[in-house]
C-alpha cells in the first residue's frame, strides 16, 4: 500500500515532544506512564518507515501500528509484526 493513509502508532514509553517535529506530522494523542501514542496523515510507505526509524532511534518499543482509513474505521493492524 503505497498510498496516504492515517496512521495510529502505539509505542512502550513516554515520547519525548521535542522530537515530534521529527515525526513527519504525526501527533501525540495520548499518554500514560507506560505508553505514547501517535496518530497522523502519512503520504506513503516511505514516511511510515521514516517514523519508525525515529522511534527505533529513541529506543521505544513499538507495540502496534494501525492504519486507518479517513472514516476512522481500521483497515488493517500489525502488532509486533503479526497481521491480525
Amino acid at each position: 500500500m503505497d498510498k496516504t493513509a492515517i496512521y495510529r502508532i502505539k509505542v512502550c514509553g513516554i515520547m519525548p515532544e521535542s522530537w515530534i517535529d521529527r515525526l513527519g506530522g504525526m501527533r501525540i494523542v495520548a499518554v500514560s506512564s507506560v505508553h505514547t501514542i501517535l496518530e497522523g496523515w502519512l503520504p506513503d510507505q516511505a514516511a511510515l518507515k521514516g517514523v519508525l526509524d525515529t522511534l527505533y532511534e529513541l529506543r521505544l518499543s513499538l507495540e502496534e501500528v494501525t492504519c486507518l482509513e479517513p472514516s476512522g474505521v481500521c483497515r488493517s493492524d500489525i502488532l509486533l509484526g503479526t497481521v491480525k
